[in-house]
């Protein structure tokens, strides 16, 4: 299961396909305005995001700039009933994941939705179970969000998922190997230090200070874990 944004004008077409990725077990909402869709993005916080080009008050191609320029690396699925060559390679440049033009099949439309998901990690890591606190963050492993004092959170998908593993097994340490393999797939070009980035990230959107994070420990030489009681401590930030 997966949150999905369809942003898309036309309703026949959106309420298709809303309600056969629904039938795939996915969470679905719809924009139909462009110039509402980043407002709806931060809302939401899809893990991936069905884009049309033609829309109205903003166009896809200036919503899929934006979204890069702001560091919003959702994946991200162009839908658009033009054929150019020129418009797709527009669209891949700008940083599209993939391209479908209409008219397409829905099975392709799916099967590639789903090949998006797996690379991104998006489907890699549970999303049921009980909710975990820790200090003033609660995260929702079925919806995928996470607040902190009551405030919604942004994270991406990679550290969402990220999230999910480390709260899988509390004050279990997690190698980089096996965040690697859980998040990112085991594939061969990441290196490491994206898991460090990537934990960076989760400890200056989550702890009070990120520098002596409480809650997001390192074992050193061996990897990480959720500390959920910042009583104790076998980490060096």
């Amino acid at each position: 299961m997966a949150r999905i944004l369809i942003i898309e004008d036309n309703p026949d077409l959106a309420e298709g396909l809303r309600v056969n990725l629904e039938l795939e077990n996915h969470v679905v909402e719809v924009c139909t305005d462009g110039g509402q869709a980043l407002i709806n993005i931060a809302k939401l916080q899809p893990d991936l995001i069905i884009l049309d080009v033609l829309l109205p008050n903003q166009d896809g191609f200036g919503i899929l700039q934006k979204m890069r320029q702001n560091s919003l690396n959702i994946p991200v699925l162009m839908l658009t009933a033009r054929g150019e060559e020129t418009d797709k390679v527009r669209a891949l440049r700008l940083g599209a994941d993939d391209y479908v033009t209409k008219p397409f099949g829905l099975l392709e439309l799916i099967a590639r939705v789903e090949a998006l998901l797996r690379r991104s990690g998006s489907v890699c890591a549970p999303v049921t179970g009980r909710k975990t606190i820790f200090g003033t963050v609660e995260f929702d492993p079925a919806t995928r969000r996470v607040w902190r004092e009551g405030e919604l959170v942004s994270l991406t998908p990679k550290e969402t998922n990220l999230l999910l593993v480390l709260v899988e097994k509390p004050n279990h340490v997690w190698s980089r190997q096996e965040l690697l393999q859980k998040v990112w797939g085991h594939a061969a070009e990441v290196a490491s230090r994206t898991v460090d980035t990537h934990i960076a990230e989760l400890r200056r959107k989550l702890e009070i200070d990120p520098a002596m994070p409480q809650f997001i420990q390192t074992a050193r030489s061996a990897g990480y874990w959720l500390n959920t009681d910042p009583r104790s401590s076998r980490n060096s930030p």
